[in-house]
């Protein structure tokens, strides 16, 4: 008898195990400077944090890691650089083509969860938004805001088909920016949250800004 409770105990602990396995959960990030942090991004990318203009001091007050330890998840990959649009046309009309979200969009591992924040620097440097365009991209198209972020989406969902990707939209940013956002993540399906009331240091998240983008996914982000 005592031999069977013994058994039935360890088969119990195994599938407990089994179960806690099954519920880790590997996230990516792929990001501009809001997502960064110095030494968690790849070798030669521009980090902001820490930067010593912003109360931000540690890895763990970064929006992605509260989330990350509050769900009990591990990061996959952090692919954020700081001051990247998601199209190819940066600062001062530059071509960025080379540093821009859908150059980095094959670099994020095998992750069951994807977080695209973007969309500040392509608005706050007036990138040209183009027209909406669900196919047939060329670079000339991607050079512009709408066809860009179709063209990421439909990437990432081709590259990871079995990860659930969310968009983040930044507080403050242009109504154009934001209305494209939503029109397109609701093309391709895409969870799009909307974020409010974050406070920011020199136009980025502080610590209690980082709470609040984390606070806002973990309401509606398993």
């Amino acid at each position: 008898m005592k031999s069977r409770i013994c058994l039935l105990t360890l088969a119990l602990f195994l599938a407990a195990g089994v179960a806690a396995t099954a519920q880790t959960k590997k996230v990516s990030i792929l990001g501009d400077s809001y997502s960064t942090y110095q030494g968690y991004n790849p070798e030669g990318y521009a980090p902001f944090y820490p930067d010593g203009h912003n109360d931000v001091s540690s890895v763990d007050q970064t929006w992605w890691s509260l989330y990350i330890k509050a769900k009990g998840y591990e990061l996959e990959k952090n692919n954020s650089w700081g001051g990247t649009t998601i199209c190819g046309t940066g600062f001062f009309n530059r071509d960025v083509t080379a540093s821009c979200f859908l150059s980095r969009v094959y670099m994020l591992g095998d992750p069951d969860i994807i977080f695209v924040f973007g969309g500040t620097n392509d608005a706050w440097q007036r990138s040209p938004i183009g027209e909406y365009k669900f196919e047939g991209w060329t670079k000339k198209d991607c050079m512009t805001f709408r066809p860009a972020l179709a063209c990421l989406l439909d990437t990432l969902m081709k590259l990871y088909p079995e990860a659930k990707i969310c968009s983040i939209l930044n507080s403050e940013l242009r109504e154009e920016i934001n209305e494209s956002m939503r029109t397109i993540c609701a093309h391709y399906n895409v969870q799009l949250i909307e974020l409010h009331d974050v406070e920011k240091q020199n136009g980025h998240p502080s610590v209690s800004g980082m709470q609040s983008i984390c606070d806002q996914l973990l309401e509606v982000v398993d």
